[in-house]
C-alpha cells in the first residue's frame, strides 16, 4: 500500500469543530472520515505559491487520504491517497488503556 498522487479538487461536505474534515466527496463518491491522524501548516514559500495550506492526514475506511485546505481561497484538494485493495478495511487505531494510579 503506497501513495499515489491525485492533486484534485474534493467538496468538504461537513467538517468537525470548524476546520477538521468529516466528510467528503471526491469523483463523485462520498468518503465518511473516521479519524484524522494528524495535521499541519505549510506557509507559503516563495514564487511559486502564494498562499498558506492546512493538510490533514484522514483515515476512511477505503485508504489513508492526504487532503490540503487552500486557506486563502477556501478550497480543498486532495493531494495523495494511500488505498487499500477492494474488500479491504482501514483498522482504527484504538487509544492505549489508561492505567489506573494508586
Amino acid at each position: 500500500m503506497s501513495w499515489k498522487f491525485y492533486e484534485e479538487a474534493i467538496d468538504v461536505m461537513r467538517v468537525r469543530w470548524r476546520y477538521l474534515p468529516a466528510v467528503f466527496r471526491w469523483r463523485g463518491r462520498r468518503y465518511q472520515v473516521d479519524a484524522v491522524d494528524r495535521s499541519w501548516v505549510v506557509p507559503a514559500v516563495g514564487w511559486r505559491r502564494r498562499h498558506d495550506r492546512r493538510f490533514f492526514q484522514a483515515r476512511c475506511g477505503e485508504g489513508l487520504y492526504e487532503i490540503y485546505q487552500d486557506l486563502q481561497a477556501g478550497t480543498w484538494h486532495l493531494r495523495r491517497a494511500r488505498l487499500l485493495p477492494a474488500g479491504a478495511r482501514m483498522p482504527l487505531l484504538r487509544p492505549a488503556p489508561q492505567r489506573s494510579r494508586p
